[in-house]
């Protein structure tokens, strides 16, 4: 009787594994996508949407992929398939970014002195080789996570395809007067030996040696102040002024010195001298610099010292006179006011230099060797100066105070070593030629503006960059890059502006590569006789520096957008890390609006960095990073994912092996509910089955109506990016409102309920349209697991072959056509159930414990509520004891009380016998002779069931 009766009951059948083994099941799932085409065949199914794009920022080909890699393309690809399953026709074409010295630099490790006699185009294709390694193992190892794009065609900025527009941005810039070659003071690394734009240059602790200098006066100082003038007079006592430096090896570059135009400076004397500075420092400098007692005799305001004359501290005054020169951008902050001015070794002080005609000659060679100086730091690396020549201003009486000082200091961000200012020929861009009735600068501003920002800080992070930025150097001093394709004058150096040359160099890229410019069919394009219009002569020669490889990158949307009708420019969306605002985003916005006129996006989101659970930032060489592609061989891609939805990437965000397996604890829970549900499907067909929304049971209608407004919120976060509102939202449900009651409550229908009972079908068209509604809704994110429930999940005819081909869910989807109205009773109504529930199991457990009964069947609960409560339970009494999960649920009035609508709650034994095949307790167990161990409602069931059987 046990074994029949066992026989008789629903129990869940499915071959959807309890066990994920994710890192075995997921290649399968690649080899399907692989075979199918998914991501082709994706865009066939979108063909006739409309289109959004998300603009993909180049990955550096250069290693295989961190955990930041991770957490971008990840994000990009939720962005992408949701885009997707909302109905829009979202392509996505990855990149690389191959150019650039990190590149170089391993190929001349490998060559070693082999490179010295190589020519440019053989080091050129070992840099290539060397990138498209990379590029194919970072290609594998997003498409190992899930990523799906068009990794078969992606863009690299080494095609010849992107050279040519490379180069093209390029010509569409000189052409219209925005590219000039000029001798400038620009950020220059040493030990790479070429020059840097403001996105290459990182800030780091730095000590430096710090010192205050004296430097003699030796105009006559009436020219300053007559108070000045009379205690020198009657002192006889030598004036000068004292600079303050972090930098002493500038100071054999020294040219000036720059006082503020209005700010106050006042003249101390001391015992033996008398020294100028800013009155607001004055105090600290004396202190500091050794005659605190000094007292002020004359105080002028700074212009007073425009073209005065100094002596340098230690180079002769016949090799060197130093100008007073004025600026604004001495502060009042550190030092003495007074700022020595070496224009070949800073911006401003370049700056300064041509607009004092100083003599702007740098010294120092690109290895930061300086040349031509005195014996003591001749020859000798600019930071290996700064000892011999403090000790050489010592020698010299001049050093009136020094001490170290650590400071956030520029540093190379390839190398990250401590970078200099250099005063070299470069390229560059500038930031005021006229456009559209405005400036390169003030144009791109106003555009930034017409720009979503997310998170909106971005706006005013891109905006001070680009208001306060110098002119951009584009040109580096390397050989791998795009070159700049210009030919020079050999007579007067001016560049070559043809726009017939100029196209047919677009041309010949767009055919050989930038390769070609390295060989002499390059020097074919131009053509015989062709003259400078500067000088009239007719001999040119090939520039040799490449292009920036902000400026490589920046050009992409030139490369990718706008040459397909589902590819057009601009993009709805770029999506990098914070530093994009000084890098790529920066970039791109400025070559779009110096050859389009408009941005390159309409949208810019920002990810934040990835950080280790001590607030560090991850890297390899500190032991704290996290490899995705190992946790995904060990714990599966889809936790990868699971972990990037759970954290809010507008912040910076925390990573470890820990949060990895708490995150692969949440993920079982999501496949147990989804095991829940398709365990519970077995023997449903939904166009044979599914009952009407109107004929489901009160609790199906209401969960149903849960999970349309779960879906509402999780598309409404799918629109605003808001992951990992998704991730807790959907969480939440599967735990809370399915698990822990939903399907807790439901397994006593779906068990003993006779199989294709309405009560059953009711409860199975319920689970089914929330299993539908919920493997689409985490389809961008779970990608695999979401792909593995599609295919056990009963179908519908024409239902497509893989999710990532389906559309989300429509309220009217899971609510069968029925609309989702607002029922506040329904809603009251639920919410007073669920909360009397949570008692009457707060009880039942206390019964437990204190072995009144084993199981909560073999209990019989009285629940005592006054109104509202009472009426509420007066209304569901007949599923109270399926919704408590009990035997026997007795209703009792209370006492009005105060209104408030107090519940109590008393746990007893159930009366009767247990029935042996739903295990809840009956009065009527034995009844029905045919079936004397079970209760009435199993008696009918099997009487259901065996008159079935026999009409067979």
């Amino acid at each position: 009787m046990a074994l029949e009766l066992k026989s008789t009951i629903n129990l869940p059948k499915t071959e959807f594994p309890m066990k994920a083994n994710l890192p075995q099941n997921e290649p399968k799932l690649l080899a399907r996508w692989e075979q199918m085409g998914i991501y082709e065949r994706i865009r066939e199914a979108r063909q006739a949407a409309s289109t959004y794009v998300l603009h993909d920022g180049p990955p550096y080909a250069n290693g295989p992929i961190h955990l930041g890699h991770a957490l971008n393309k990840c994000l990009k690809d939720f962005i992408v398939k949701s885009k997707t399953m909302s109905g829009f026709d979202s392509p996505y074409v990855p990149g690389w970014d191959c150019h650039g010295l990190p590149i170089e630099i391993k190929v001349d490790q490998q060559l070693g002195g082999k490179k010295l006699q190589m020519k440019a185009v053989d080091v050129r294709l070992e840099c290539r080789r060397y990138a498209q390694k990379y590029l194919d193992l970072q290609r594998e190892q997003f498409k190992r996570i899930g990523v799906f794009g068009r990794f078969d065609r992606p863009y690299s900025t080494m095609t010849p395809q992107y050279e040519s527009e490379v180069v093209r941005t390029l010509f569409t810039f000189l052409e219209k007067g925005f590219v000039y070659k000029g001798l400038r003071s620009v950020y220059w690394c040493i030990c790479d030996k070429t020059a840097l734009a403001e996105a290459e240059v990182e800030y780091e602790n730095h000590t430096s040696p710090t010192v205050w200098v004296k430097y003699p006066l030796q105009s006559d100082p009436r020219s300053i102040n007559p108070a000045l003038a009379e205690a020198r007079i009657h002192s006889g006592k030598p004036i000068s002024t004292i600079i303050w430096t972090t930098t002493p090896w500038t100071l054999p570059a020294s040219m000036a010195v720059a006082f503020h135009p209005s700010e106050a400076y006042v003249a101390l004397e001391g015992d033996k001298e008398i020294y100028i500075v800013a009155e607001k420092l004055a105090k600290e400098v004396a202190e500091k610099s050794g005659f605190p007692d000094a007292k002020p005799i004359a105080r002028f305001p700074g212009k007073a010292l425009e073209h005065t004359l100094f002596y340098h501290p230690f180079l002769p005054w016949e090799q060197r006179k130093i100008l007073g020169v004025l600026a604004d951008y001495v502060t009042m902050d550190q030092g003495t006011g007074v700022v020595h001015t070496a224009p070949s070794h800073g911006a401003d002080d370049f700056a300064t230099g041509a607009k004092y005609k100083l003599d702007l000659t740098t010294n120092v060679d690109e290895s930061g060797v300086i040349h031509n100086g005195l014996p003591e730091y001749e020859s000798k690396r600019v930071f290996d100066a700064n000892d011999p020549i403090v000790e050489l201003l010592k020698n010299r009486g001049v050093l009136l105070h020094q001490e170290k000082l650590e400071h956030s200091y520029p540093h190379c961000w390839r190398c990250h070593n401590p970078i200099i200012f250099r005063a070299t020929e470069q390229w560059f861009i500038s930031m005021e030629t006229p456009l559209d009735g405005g400036t390169l600068r003030s144009r791109t501003l106003e555009e930034i503006k017409k720009v979503k920002w997310d998170p909106a800080w971005g706006e005013e992070r891109i905006s001070n960059m680009i208001a306060t930025r110098p002119d951009w150097c584009v040109s580096r001093q390397r050989i791998w890059g795009v070159p700049i394709a210009v030919f020079l004058c050999e007579g007067c150096g001016e560049p070559l502006n043809d726009a017939n040359i100029n196209r047919k160099i677009v041309e010949l890229f767009a055919r050989a590569g930038a390769d070609a410019w390295f060989t002499p069919e390059a020097d074919a394009v131009l053509p015989a006789g062709t003259k400078c219009e500067k000088c009239g002569a007719t001999k040119f020669t090939k520039e040799t520096d490449i292009l920036d490889v902000w400026f490589e990158s920046g050009s992409s949307f030139a490369a990718v957008l706008g040459h397909e009708p589902k590819l057009p420019f601009p993009a709805d969306l770029y999506l990098e890390g914070g530093d994009q605002h000084r890098g790529w985003f920066h970039s791109s916005l400025l070559c779009a609006m110096g050859t389009r006129g408009t941005p390159p996006y309409r949208m810019v989101a920002t990810n934040g960095w990835t950080l280790d659970e001590q607030g560090s930032a991850m890297s390899k060489s500190r032991g704290n990073d996290v490899d995705p592609v190992d946790i995904a061989n060990r714990l599966g891609g889809e936790v990868v994912r699971l972990w990037v939805a759970s954290v809010d990437f507008r912040e910076d965000v925390v990573g470890s092996e820990q949060l990895m397996r708490r995150v692969a604890e949440n993920y079982r829970k999501i496949r147990n509910t989804f095991r829940y549900i398709l365990g519970n499907l077995y023997d449903f067909d939904p166009q044979r089955d599914a009952v009407p929304f109107e004929k489901l049971e009160d609790l199906d209608r209401y969960m149903l109506g849960k999970t349309a407004e779960m879906s509402t919120d999780v598309l409404r976060w799918y629109d605003e990016f808001a992951f990992h509102r998704i991730y807790q939202r959907i969480n939440h449900f599967c735990v809370v409102e399915l698990s822990a009651f939903y399907f807790d409550v439901l397994k006593d229908r779906l068990y003993t309920a006779a199989p294709r009972s309405a009560a059953r079908r009711a409860a199975q068209t319920a689970i089914w349209r929330i299993g539908a509604a919920l493997v689409r809704l985490l389809a961008p994110i779970t990608s695999f697991t979401s792909e593995e429930v599609w295919q056990y999940l009963p179908a519908v005819p024409d239902r497509p072959a893989s999710v990532h081909l389906a559309e989300f869910p429509k309220t009217a989807d899971i609510l069968d056509g029925a609309l989702l109205i607002d029922d506040p009773k329904q809603r009251e109504d639920w919410a007073t159930l669920r909360v009397v529930r949570e008692e009457v199991l707060k009880a039942l457990e206390d019964a437990r414990n204190s072995k009144l009964i084993g199981g909560s069947l073999e209990a019989q609960v009285k629940v005592i509520a006054s109104d509202p409560v009472y009426s509420v339970l007066s209304r569901y009494q007949e599923q109270l004891r399926y919704l408590f999960i009990v035997s026997e649920v007795v209703i009792e009035r209370g006492t009005s009380g105060n209104g408030t609508g107090g519940v109590t709650v008393q746990v007893g034994k159930a009366a009767g016998q247990k029935c042996e095949r739903c295990w809840n307790y009956s009065t009527h167990v034995g009844d029905d002779p045919a079936y004397p161990m079970v209760c009435e409602r199993c008696s009918a069931v099997l009487k259901q069931l065996g008159a079935e059987a026999s009409s067979k």
